[in-house]
């Protein structure tokens, strides 16, 4: 890792900073995905990981950028949720399995939560009418849930049904 001699010349991420027998873990959301300091993770994982094993996760699991931390702007190897995964079991330490939790259900939801918007938390409901029936809709997360049981009917209909008060 090298330190940004200026840091208005580059555009950084300031993390999240969450603490684990007494060793920092650096990690920020950016478009609704974690990201993880692949050297925080080494020293959580009692294993140091180096540039070598982190070229082993696809291009996409895997970059660099410039990160606060410690008060400084550093050029940062960093990892996505998919790549901590793959480097937890690709390193099987029986602590890990503590770890792992730890990251599932504690700092992986809370980094969603604290990131996440409103409306996304919100789930609500709607109806849609089709072939002459209304299917009950769950709006959650930008995207349009049915029922399964409801699909049938979906597939089997022709056309849309006109809603109340409109005409063809």
């Amino acid at each position: 890792m090298h330190t940004s001699n200026s840091a208005e010349t580059h555009s950084h991420f300031t993390p999240t900073v969450f603490t684990r027998h007494n060793r920092f873990l650096h990690a920020f959301m950016q478009d609704h995905e974690a990201w993880f300091c692949v050297q925080d993770l080494g020293r959580l994982m009692g294993y140091p990981l180096n540039e070598r094993l982190t070229l082993k996760l696809d291009p996409d699991q895997r970059r660099n950028v410039f990160l606060r931390k410690d008060g400084e702007i550093i050029d940062c190897a960093m990892v996505s949720e998919s790549g901590l995964f793959a480097l937890l079991v690709h390193h099987v330490v029986p602590e890990n399995r503590y770890l792992r939790q730890w990251l599932s259900h504690e700092v992986i939801p809370m980094m969603r939560e604290n990131h996440s918007s409103p409306e996304e938390n919100h789930p609500s409901l709607s109806s849609m009418h089709w072939a002459g029936v209304t299917v009950p809709l769950l709006h959650w997360q930008q995207q349009a849930w049915v029922k399964w049981r409801d699909v049938p009917e979906l597939i089997n209909g022709q056309r849309p049904f006109p809603v109340q008060g409109t005409c063809n």
